[in-house]
């Protein structure tokens, strides 16, 4: 017999790798983790940073460790306040955020003519607020515009301000649940204005490990780090809605963060679980130029004399800490100056975005994202729709939300499509960054692909065919086999530069996955305004998905998976306002 055709060897691949995970998974039963040796040059962080990536990983053996149940009465407090800091109460005006989700895209147009203090408390309730309670039977659970895994939300948020009407210069942390801000301490006023300026302020993010560790274990410090991502990008998203912009503070260090927000300050946390640095970032009017905030100008503005608050304690009992988690934590700090970007970059010419359909306001889709838990197979999208959320993860300059990173993509996308009118189901690439696309062909390991431009796709978009096979099975089974992957309407991997980003220092480690958490960000706003819905997901089999590309070695890895479908709502579970249990 002659050869077969190349698509048919694959697909038979495939198959074959989707029968082999399940059949090793249905034999091994509850699986344990093992020690994996692995060796780079490079400082000892780094290595460090490599050995909790390789542990870490979920294998067909053995997934990563974690608790081996869930201990309820140990669950996290979803809040995170301090006893006996003063109290702000913030207006609600996000429903009158009236820009058009599908005009957001175009930069530097004005927000409304609101008070910066009105603007402020908009961007938090639309950003990082409570978007509505849920409630089944006798239980209840808040949801968030910004995603999280598992619904655990380890990302807390502090706003440091110059000063502004309705609003003195301080230290804020901020209290979604109430949607307020406790005064943590306060800013000399003759120093903090010209160290911050008056039109614009600081938002810092730190994350409670213990929070995602409950759960996930080992594998939390992945998830905070996806957190982190999703609420910048969700920060820019509301920003850009207001007519304000924002940029990552790359030259500040974790120690310089930490004294900042308080997170230093061990005598405020008692015995409380502690919060990490994460980033900083400055918001300002959009198409305003000024001289970014410095560590000294506004450190020394802080009155060490006013820390006010007491955190409080997120579980009474920790039974599984994973030490592993702080080990890594440690490793990727970053120092002051420090940064992954080699040179200043600017992202390429890209046409205006393809256009959508929605007609809905920004704020009304940032407040109804969801995470889908079931799909309805029968539910697909048009091509139009598919391209319209590939185009919004290409940077352009000025928009949203890529406009805040200060380095070239490192994420490449590995879609499985299922069910894209005009697209035939099979495997695909979109290249963000075209000058990474020799370095993927040559990891790109299966002689199968045949890497052919997709003919009808716009021209600005570099998305290629691998191979055209039904790839339904498979997508769910590199997923930790949930059947969300394969039922959507496509899926996908995040491919991420390694090895090279590592390089620059090991705190890049954290900057692959706040990029992998913006990609998810722009995939679930997207798709919600297509009238589907979006879902990250954080369980999949690491190196089973680098064996169906051929990648070996560490060069490329894949961080996230994700999947966008028609989702199948559980009408049992009731929905509630998000701040009807406030009385103001």
């Amino acid at each position: 017999m002659g050869r077969r055709p190349a698509a048919y060897r694959l697909a038979v691949v495939v198959c074959w790798l989707s029968a082999i995970v399940q059949t090793i998974a249905d034999s091994v039963g509850a699986p344990r983790v093992r020690g994996y040796g692995y060796t780079v040059n490079g400082p000892q962080h780094s290595q460090t940073v490599v050995d909790y990536h390789q542990r870490t990983k979920h294998r067909l053996e053995a997934y990563a460790a974690g608790p081996g149940g869930l201990d309820w009465d140990a669950q996290p407090e979803p809040f995170r306040w301090f006893d006996g800091a003063e109290k702000i109460d913030l207006p609600m005006p996000g429903d009158g955020i009236l820009r058009p989700f599908a005009e957001l895209y175009r930069p530097e147009q004005a927000g409304p003519a609101w008070a910066v203090f009105d603007r402020l408390a908009a961007l938090l309730e639309r950003s990082l607020g409570l978007s509505a309670w849920k409630g089944y039977g006798s239980h209840r659970w808040p949801l968030r515009c910004n995603p999280s895994s598992g619904n655990l939300h380890p990302t807390e948020a502090y706003v440091v301000t110059g000063g502004m009407e309705g609003l003195s210069s301080g230290v804020y942390h901020y209290l979604s649940r109430d949607h307020q801000l406790e005064r943590r301490c306060d800013l000399h006023p003759d120093i903090a204005p010209a160290a911050i300026g008056h039109d614009r302020f600081l938002i810092g993010l730190s994350s409670v490990h213990w929070r995602e560790a409950w759960k996930y274990g080992e594998r939390a410090y992945r998830y905070c780090q996806h957190d982190c991502g999703h609420a910048i990008a969700a920060l820019r998203y509301a920003a850009a809605a207001l007519g304000w912009t924002v940029r990552l503070l790359a030259p500040w260090g974790d120690a310089d963060i930490a004294a900042l927000l308080g997170l230093s300050r061990s005598e405020d946390f008692g015995g409380a679980e502690r919060e990490t640095p994460d980033v900083l970032l400055w918001l300002c009017p959009a198409g305003t130029m000024a001289e970014e905030p410095t560590p000294d100008a506004v450190l020394a503005a802080i009155d060490p004399r006013s820390w006010q608050g007491m955190a409080n304690p997120l579980s009474a009992e920790h039974d599984w800490d994973w030490p592993v988690i702080e080990t890594v934590s440690q490793a990727c700090e970053r120092p002051r100056g420090s940064s992954t970007a080699s040179q200043a970059w600017v992202p390429s010419a890209r046409p205006e975005p393809l256009p959508t359909d929605c007609r809905r306001s920004a704020a009304a889709i940032f407040a109804q994202r969801r995470s889908a838990q079931h799909f309805d197979p029968r539910v697909g999208i048009t091509a139009a729709q598919f391209y319209r959320m590939l185009d919004m993860t290409l940077p352009r300059a000025g928009v949203a939300p890529w406009d805040s990173l200060p380095w070239s993509p490192r994420i490449h996308l590995v879609l499985f499509v299922h069910r894209v009118a005009g697209l035939r189901p099979g495997l695909y690439l979109l290249v963000r960054d075209l000058a990474k696309e020799p370095a993927l062909r040559r990891q790109f390991g299966r002689a199968e692909f045949h890497w052919r431009p997709v003919a009808d796709s716009p021209a600005h978009l570099p998305l290629h065919s691998l191979v055209f096979a039904n790839c339904q099975r498979t997508a769910a089974t590199l997923s930790c086999h949930q059947a969300i992957a394969g039922d959507s309407a496509f899926a996908l991997a995040m491919l991420a530069e390694f090895d090279a980003t590592l390089a620059h220092g090991p705190w890049g480690y954290r900057e692959l996955f706040w990029e992998a958490g913006m990609l998810g960000q722009v995939l679930y706003l997207e798709a919600e305004a297509a009238g589907v819905r979006g879902t990250g997901i954080g369980c999949y089999f690491d190196d089973v998905t680098h064996d169906l590309l051929g990648i070996h070695g560490t060069d490329w890895q894949s961080l996230y998976h994700f999947t966008v479908g028609g989702a199948l709502v559980d009408q049992r579970i009731e929905s509630f306002p998000p701040y009807g249990h406030l009385s103001r």
